[in-house]
């Protein structure tokens, strides 16, 4: 003699398993997001079931839907630090301080080139200054 249950709902098996399925999706998403090395590992993540009911008028029956919502963490800044000034014309120029240090030059590992805070290589830095002619004896206004 079976016993038949007084509440017969059961998550995985109601919707043909769509519920399961929308579940399993979330916490696949929570899974990828705790194993990216872009987020804080321990920032808490969070699977919402939402289950919601609508009787009719008999309040013989009721629509139901179920909603999975996912809370993850987000992803981590990246800092760094920018260098901002003007030329002599007045030009804003903005630069990201790529040496660590304002006015040190590096050795860039991607290349083994010299360049310069900024990450502009030294040579061509040097080329460039070498092709202005500076006369010293010309008085600026």
């Amino acid at each position: 003699m079976s016993k038949k249950k007084a509440i017969n709902f059961d998550l995985s098996e109601i919707a043909d398993g769509g519920v399961q399925v929308k579940l399993n999706r979330a916490l696949q998403q929570v899974a990828d997001n705790i194993l990216d090395p872009n987020t804080d590992p321990t920032k808490k993540r969070k699977v919402q079931l939402n289950i919601t009911l609508a009787s009719n008028e008999k309040r013989d029956a009721s629509d139901v839907t179920v909603e999975v919502k996912t809370t993850l963490a987000p992803e981590v800044g990246v800092p760094t630090t920018m260098l901002l000034g003007r030329d002599i014309n007045g030009k804003v120029h903005v630069n990201e301080l790529k040496s660590g240090v304002k006015g040190q030059t590096y050795i860039d590992p991607d290349d083994g080139k010299a360049k310069t805070d900024t990450g502009e290589p030294v040579e061509e830095v040097e080329k460039e200054e070498k092709r202005k002619i500076i006369d010293l004896q010309k008085k600026e206004n």
